[in-house]
């Protein structure tokens, strides 16, 4: 795949957003948004396949990652992110049917917008990270659970570490190989990704920025004023149909996770187990596609037309 993306500069009144685009400027709108450590550049496959189906893939580079602004105002809560993605959606005035796909962190975003019952987006997709609510529901229900929870605990030592004042943010140059290389089966060459997670945060005020979205996770301090809307709704099971995808290799979360969720989820959510570890978007680009497609109930959802 060789096309250019479209950069685009967009004013959110709260926030400058920089962002990469592909496919026709009319087309169903679909807003990807890149977790940590990543950027934007991760969607470049998925993107592709889903513009050649009609859609407009819209990527951002969420609030602290280069070369969007640093938030002004500090905040780094999901319904920070959440709002981020509602005011996305109004700039490029995105219809009903606009569909919101978020891998890692944005699939915090996309689970949390499942949930808000405003949310102007049509359909849902989240990847590689499961609703928090479905997992705190399952917690402490089973044995199984339970051991789930304690390896999960060892896995997530980096959250943890990243609570730390001053040190994480120093050596997190260091750190972001050493996950790409543990949430990827062996074998996938992960350079590209290093090197675009690396550009996006390339000043010691961008890797805090990026490191805060873990330290406002862990802490009970609300967001500001025009975020308080959705920060209820962070942690809650969707209430919308959302499609869940899932690496059965994914370092950072077990696989086994997604198994609690057609339980939990409302009906018509759908929940994907793909080949692949934690970056599908770049490992399986196709069956991404096909997925999210299907999800959507495209016209041209064929593997031919991918």
């Amino acid at each position: 795949m060789t096309n250019q993306p479209e950069v685009l500069e967009v004013d959110l009144g709260h926030l400058r957003m920089s962002a990469l685009a592909w496919g026709p400027a009319d087309g169903r709108l679909a807003v990807c948004l890149h977790g940590f450590p990543d950027s934007a550049w991760s969607w470049r496959s998925t993107a592709e396949l889903l513009a050649n189906n009609g859609f407009r893939v819209v990527a951002p580079f969420t609030r602290g990652y280069a070369p969007t602004d640093v938030p002004a105002d500090g905040e780094y809560h999901i319904g920070a992110l959440a709002y981020d993605a509602i005011a996305l959606h109004a700039c490029l005035e995105g219809g009903n049917d606009a569909v919101i796909v978020g891998h890692d962190w944005g699939s915090f975003t996309a689970n949390a917008l499942a949930a808000y019952p405003a949310s102007p987006f049509g359909a849902y997709v989240a990847m590689s990270v499961p609703s928090v609510g479905a997992m705190r529901a399952k917690s402490h229900k089973s044995a199984k659970a339970i051991s789930m929870f304690a390896r999960q605990l060892r896995r997530s030592w980096y959250v943890m570490f990243f609570q730390l004042p001053w040190l994480p943010e120093r050596v997190a140059g260091r750190v972001i190989p050493k996950l790409w290389r543990d949430w990827t089966p062996a074998g996938v060459d992960v350079s590209e990704g290093i090197a675009d997670a690396q550009a996006a945060l390339p000043t010691l005020a961008r890797k805090r920025a990026a490191l805060s979205y873990y330290r406002a996770l862990a802490r009970a301090r609300r967001p500001s004023g025009r975020y308080q809307e959705l920060h209820p709704y962070r942690f809650d099971l969707p209430r919308r149909p959302i499609l869940h995808i899932q690496g059965t290799q994914d370092g950072a979360i077990q696989v086994e996770y997604a198994d609690f969720l057609p339980d939990l989820l409302p009906a018509g959510s759908v929940v994907e187990i793909l080949e692949g570890g934690h970056f599908l978007q770049l490992e399986q680009p196709q069956q991404v596609a096909m997925a999210i497609l299907r999800f959507c109930d495209s016209d041209v959802q064929t593997e031919e037309s991918l």
